[in-house]
C-alpha cells in the first residue's frame, strides 16, 4: 500500500494502524489527520477515491462524512450561544412558532441538540427531491407528532436533525447553516470542509475532487456484528430504529450533485481529514495562527452530557450533549472531555481539549456500523500509544 503524506516523530503508530486499515481492515481510499496544541502531526491518504480504484486518492480529496457532518454543523448553535444570539434554555418555539405542534411546544434548545426532542421520524417520509428543497423538512419536522414526551427520553435523530437545526438557525440568523458555516467559520480559517458543496468545488476542472461512496456491500473485509436487539431493530420496517434512518425514502444517492450540494447538517458535509481536524484543533484555539473559535465556557458545555443511557432508536446506550456526541466507558478515546461525531460508515471526527487534540478521519469504504467503526478505533488506539 502506498501511503501519502507524513507524520511527526513519535506518531508513527497512526502510520502503523493507518496501513493496517488497507491490509487487514479492507480499507478502499481514506484519510486521517491530528492536530496536537495546534500543529498537524499527522496528515495521512492513501488508496483511490473511485469505485473501480483507477483513480488515487489524493491530499486534497474530500469526502462525505455523513454523520460527522452533525459535530460540525453543532458548533452553530454553540457559537450563536456564545455570542448572545441564542438561549439553549429557550423553547424551540420561542425562535419557531410552527414547531409548538404535535406535544412540542415545551421543547428546549437543548432537547434539539441532546437528541430528545421526540422527532427522530417522521409519518409520512420524504422524498429525496424534498428532503433537499429546503422547506419541506422543517415543515414535516414541525407538523410532525412527538413520538414520546419531549425531554424525558433520547433517540437518536439520524435525519430530521437536518431539519431541525437548519431552520433553528435560519430564523435565528437569516441564513442557512451552510452558508453561515462558510461565512463565520470554514471561509475564514480556510477549511475544505462544506454543508452544501458550492458550484465552485463541482465545477470544471475540480469534478472528480469528491470521493464517490461505496455501500458496504463493496466494503470489502469490513464486516461486524450487531447485537441481535440492534439487527432487528434495523430489520423492522415498523421499528423507530428503522423508520429514523428511512426519514428520507428512498435513500438518497450520496454521489449525485444535487445531494451534494443540499444543505442537510445531519448527513450530507463534505470535506477532507485535514479540514475536520483543523476544525476541532480551532475550536479549542489549537491551531498555527492561534485562531479559536470556542472560548472556555462554550469548550466547557461542548461536552457537557444532556443525554445518556438507552437510545430510543439506536438501542444502545449512547451519550449526547449539545450536538456532540460523547464517548462510552469502552470507547478508545483520549479524555472524559472529548467530543465529536463519528459518521455511520466509518467517518470520525472530534476535538480533545486535555490532549489539545484534533482529529479526523474520512473514507470511502463503508462499513455497517454506526458508532464503533474497526478501522477508526484502531486509528484512536494508535493515538493513545503516541501520546
Amino acid at each position: 500500500m502506498n501511503i501519502q503524506g507524513e507524520v511527526a516523530e513519535g506518531f508513527e503508530p497512526v502510520r502503523e494502524a493507518f496501513v493496517r486499515n488497507f491490509e487487514v481492515l479492507g480499507d478502499r481510499g481514506a484519510a486521517v489527520a491530528v492536530y496536537r496544541d495546534g500543529r498537524r502531526v499527522v496528515d495521512l491518504w492513501a488508496g483511490t477515491k473511485d469505485a473501480d480504484g483507477t483513480e488515487p486518492w489524493r491530499a486534497e480529496t474530500a469526502q462525505v462524512v455523513r454523520s460527522a457532518t452533525k459535530g460540525v454543523s453543532a458548533a452553530v448553535p454553540l457559537l450563536l450561544h456564545q455570542r448572545g444570539l441564542l438561549d439553549l434554555d429557550a423553547p424551540v418555539g420561542t425562535y419557531w412558532p410552527e414547531f409548538k405542534a404535535g406535544g412540542k411546544e415545551r421543547v428546549l434548545v437543548r432537547d434539539l441538540l441532546a437528541h430528545r426532542a421526540g422527532v427522530p421520524a417522521l409519518d409520512r417520509p420524504l422524498t429525496p427531491a424534498e428532503a433537499v428543497d429546503g422547506v419541506s423538512g422543517a415543515r414535516a419536522v414541525a407538523e410532525q407528532p412527538a413520538f414520546w414526551e419531549p425531554g424525558t427520553e433520547h433517540g437518536y435523530h439520524a435525519q430530521t436533525y437536518s431539519w431541525l437545526l437548519s431552520e433553528l438557525v435560519l430564523r435565528v440568523t437569516g441564513e442557512t447553516i451552510g452558508a453561515w458555516l462558510a461565512r463565520e467559520v470554514t471561509g475564514p480559517l480556510g477549511l475544505d470542509f462544506w454543508i452544501g458543496l458550492p458550484e465552485s468545488e463541482a465545477a470544471a476542472g475540480r469534478v472528480g475532487r469528491v470521493a464517490a461512496v461505496e455501500p458496504p456491500e463493496s466494503a470489502g473485509a469490513l464486516r461486524t456484528r450487531p447485537r441481535r436487539n440492534v439487527s432487528q431493530a434495523y430489520a423492522d420496517p415498523q421499528s423507530l430504529t428503522r423508520r429514523a434512518f428511512a426519514a428520507i425514502d428512498p435513500l438518497p444517492d450520496e454521489n449525485a450533485p444535487e445531494y451534494r450540494a443540499a444543505e442537510l447538517p445531519a448527513s450530507a458535509g463534505i470535506g477532507t481529514a485535514r479540514a475536520l481536524a483543523g476544525f476541532y484543533a480551532a475550536l479549542l484555539g489549537d491551531t498555527e495562527d492561534g485562531a479559536r473559535l470556542f472560548d472556555p465556557r462554550t469548550t466547557a458545555l461542548a461536552s457537557r452530557e444532556l443525554s445518556s443511557g438507552p437510545d430510543r432508536v439506536l438501542v444502545v446506550n449512547t451519550r449526547f450533549g449539545p450536538g456532540f456526541m460523547l464517548h462510552g466507558p469502552a470507547s478508545p478515546l483520549l479524555s472524559p472531555a472529548s467530543f465529536g461525531h463519528p459518521g455511520r460508515g466509518g467517518s470520525l471526527a472530534f476535538a480533545d481539549p486535555e490532549a489539545g487534540i484534533g482529529f479526523g478521519y474520512v473514507t470511502n469504504a463503508l462499513a455497517p456500523s454506526v458508532t464503533a467503526d474497526p478501522r477508526a478505533q484502531a486509528l484512536l488506539r494508535a493515538l493513545r500509544l503516541a501520546l
